[in-house]
């Protein structure tokens, strides 16, 4: 139904994931930026959390502190594998009564199983609101006219209590970023889509939410963890969703003795790509320094003002000032790599980001 409800929108593309794009990608980026327009997220779910011991209990077995979590406040989680890999990432609101918990939807399934058997003898529930609950993502303003559930607003690239921040760069580029998404119910996302269709509201789809995402430096876990090998501190994701002074917790130990020594073994950096070609490389070509293999590509957009760029994770000892190439098909073009996650992570001082010309495609 959603799906149907979606493909009346003019000029929508919607595919397994939901709606692509409506057309203009770049206007869309533009849009969505400037709170003129809604995207909904088909690639993203909801699982809430209810019972009287839900923060505690997810406050025990994830790395973020949690007990002291208020009504209406957002935070952000991981799941780490016992050697403190990235498994699972949560946005999280509570409203006093359940726990909502944002998901990337390929990965939904897998979490619900996990929480579920963690359980134990504790007063939990947790769902999976699949099909009953939908995400639309905008800016704050965008959301709040919208009749919600609940409105998670993403603290990137803020640091947050008990967190850290390794990118060295001033002003961040996330600081002006405003996203938030919102929990709405199926009449609500009907409405929303109907009057798309009708040219009663802008939509967007989410190709124009990851452009931003990725202008902004900022990780999801079925982009920058795809390979099971994430760990938080590669992609800087301990200033959001770890807390580096809560109690035990699976995989504690390595976040913390990495975070001591200050070197991952890999680091997050942002890529400026070559935009003479048609072709930018997908998610998980591989990224070179000469004629070594010294990276993978995580996330691809082409960005209204900075063109094509990209996420990659390359190895620590990368020099930050190597001249880089990526794969796309048989070839290779140019990446200019700005640095997220310094290969001393944790012990260089700020640096101001230099501007760029504007590339507008």
């Amino acid at each position: 139904m959603t799906d149907d409800l979606l493909r009346a929108i003019p000029g929508a593309v919607v595919d397994e994931a939901g709606l692509a794009h409506v057309g203009a990608p770049h206007r869309e980026q533009r849009d969505l930026a400037a709170g003129l327009a809604l995207a909904p997220l088909g690639d993203r779910t909801v699982l809430a959390v209810k019972g009287p011991d839900r923060l505690s209990w997810l406050d025990s077995i994830t790395s973020q502190a949690l007990t002291g979590l208020a009504a209406g406040e957002s935070t952000e989680l991981l799941v780490l594998d016992p050697q403190g890999h990235v498994e699972h990432a949560a946005g999280v609101v509570d409203d006093g009564e359940r726990t909502w918990l944002i998901v990337d939807r390929e990965r939904a399934a897998a979490l619900l199983t996990w929480l579920t058997r963690m359980r134990f003898r504790l007063r939990v529930d947790p769902q999976d609101l699949t099909g009953r609950a939908y995400v639309v993502g905008g800016t704050a303003a965008a959301v709040a006219a919208l009749s919600t559930q609940a409105v998670w607003h993403d603290p990137w690239p803020g640091i947050v209590a008990g967190g850290w921040g390794y990118a060295a760069v001033l002003p961040h580029p996330g600081s002006q970023r405003d996203w938030a998404e919102a929990i709405v119910d199926e009449v609500e996302f009907a409405r929303i889509a109907r009057a798309a269709a009708n040219g009663d509201q802008a939509i967007v789809g989410r190709l124009a939410a990851e452009a931003l995402r990725v202008a902004s430096w900022r990780p999801r876990v079925t982009a920058e963890a795809v390979d099971g090998r994430l760990l938080p501190h590669e992609a800087d994701w301990l200033r959001t969703a770890v807390h580096l002074d809560k109690g035990c917790y699976r995989g504690q130990e390595t976040v913390a003795k990495v975070h001591n020594l200050g070197h991952p073994p890999r680091r997050l950096a942002f890529l400026q790509l070559d935009g003479s070609d048609a072709q930018v490389p997908e998610p998980g070509a591989d990224v070179f320094s000469g004629d070594d293999v010294v990276g993978t590509i995580t996330s691809v957009a082409r960005h209204h003002e900075e063109g094509p760029i990209a996420l990659a994770l390359l190895k620590r000892t990368v020099p930050v000032d190597a001249a880089l190439t990526a794969a796309v098909e048989a070839t290779r073009i140019a990446a200019a790599q700005e640095v997220i996650v310094p290969p001393d992570a944790g012990r260089v001082a700020s640096v101001p980001r230099m501007p760029r010309l504007s590339r507008r495609r």
